[in-house]
């Protein structure tokens, strides 16, 4: 019975996983505004708090920032992006939800709101216009 159970939950973990993700992971979207303009990505978080994000300017596809970051229910999370013109950007951000939340960034173009697991309509409270 035990061994059943462990094969159903693997199948369930595979089958509600996104395709391209790790076994333990999940991906999702990030919304972010810095240096005045919209960024869009996603992150990948992994099941010990680990994870990566990509995100580009909407405007600029060809200004990207990538990076990581860890995090854990009680103390949020904190990463690291490097971005494509050299920039990096360091960011700080609380769950809302073991799939969704906020945070904020700083660098030498100014601050940085992102949510990360929100729609758009969702994010607005949490992103500095």
């Amino acid at each position: 019975m035990g061994r059943f159970l462990i094969i159903s939950l693997a199948v369930v973990v595979a089958w509600t996983t996104p395709a391209g993700a790790g076994f333990f992971s999940s991906t999702g979207p990030v919304i972010a505004i810095f240096a005045g303009e919209l960024f869009e990505g996603e992150a990948e978080g992994n099941l010990d708090g680990s994870g990566t994000i990509n995100i580009h300017s909407s405007t600029r596809p060809d200004f990207t920032c990538s990076g990581q970051f860890t995090s854990s229910a009680e103390l949020g999370g904190a990463g690291n992006l490097e971005c494509s013109d050299g920039s990096t950007v360091t960011i700080q951000f609380q769950r809302l939800s073991i799939f969704s939340g906020y945070g904020t960034g700083s660098s030498s173009h100014g601050p940085m709101s992102f949510t990360y697991g929100l729609s758009i309509k969702e994010s607005k409270p949490y992103l500095d216009q």
